[in-house]
């Protein structure tokens, strides 16, 4: 049967999810795997609702949200891929520290609210007030780099290509990884219960399929896995792709497992109740299907 999955937007650090394709991992498995574009982030959760799709990938923060809104929400996730926060601030800052942030002009992601959530509990733990750090919250990233390169901005947050492409053309440096924090689950397949039930034996074999992809992904270098997904990012010229993904994988970003870290699980929760973005805490038996990897 074809399975249809819609990618939550376009990122260098999805290349594992385009990669299970690409190297024939669900062909092995018997899968019909059609990838299907979405208009913005978190557009492909209302189509899971509606069962226009079966599948998609994305934070399961979007999984934490609908239990919180409401306890029957049909949302589960499962199979982590990004175990690690791929965001970073970068600038041009002496001596950096989070207190910083204070006294410089940053500028944070407005295209989706993972990162400055995990990241103002960063800040929490460091006992710095995330409500005192005055920042730019409206502006894409792309502008955000200009300003940076502008000399318009201090610090901005964004993830790969920005953080190696600042440091190719002297625009900053990594001034902080949020990968360092440790377990955070960034990325997982997302279905409906009733897909799950429907096509349990499917998407056991997508499961199947990133397992072996884990396997090749830490075997392999960054200039390899940047071969194997150059396609899906055009844009991004090859050098500057290879040098993404080798950092990714420096620092551990992507599970080396299926089966979803509670750890990284409570500590993105966390994040969103801190950050007021949750009612309660998520509960992993409700939004994660442990059977499914």
């Amino acid at each position: 049967m074809k399975i249809r999955l819609m990618e939550n937007f376009r990122a260098i650090f999805y290349a594992p999810y385009y990669a299970i394709g690409a190297l024939g991992f669900y062909a092995n498995e018997g899968l019909d795997v059609e990838l299907i574009s979405s208009d913005a982030p978190g557009d492909a959760i209302a189509h899971i609702v509606s069962g226009t799709i079966d599948l998609t990938w994305g934070g399961p923060m979007r999984v934490m949200t609908a239990h919180d809104r409401d306890d029957r929400s049909p949302l589960v996730c499962f199979g982590e891929v990004v175990s690690r926060d791929p965001f970073f601030l970068i600038g041009n800052s002496k001596g950096f520290g989070l207190a910083d942030l204070a006294r410089l002009r940053f500028a944070t992601v407005s295209e989706v609210p993972t990162p400055w959530m995990c990241l103002q509990q960063d800040l929490r733990e460091a006992g710095i007030d995330p409500a005192a750090i005055t920042r730019i919250s409206d502006r894409t990233m792309q502008d955000n780099y200009a300003a940076l390169r502008g000399k318009k901005l201090d610090v901005m947050q964004a993830f790969e290509p920005f953080a190696s492409k600042a440091e190719m053309d002297g625009s900053g440096e990594i001034l902080y990884a949020a990968s360092s924090r440790g377990p955070t689950v960034y990325t997982s397949f997302i279905a409906s219960r009733s897909k799950v039930a429907a096509y349990r034996d499917e998407f056991l074999a997508v499961t199947r399929a990133l397992a072996r992809m884990q396997r090749w992904l830490y075997s392999h270098s960054g200039t390899e896995l940047a071969e194997v997904v150059a396609s899906f990012f055009p844009d991004v010229p090859e050098g500057l792709l290879a040098s993404s993904l080798q950092r990714y994988l420096d620092a551990g970003l992507w599970a080396r497992d299926t089966a979803m870290s509670r750890q990284g699980f409570e500590r993105l929760g966390l994040s969103f109740l801190s950050g007021g973005s949750l009612r309660r805490s998520p509960v992993f038996e409700d939004c994660v299907d442990p059977g499914l990897g």
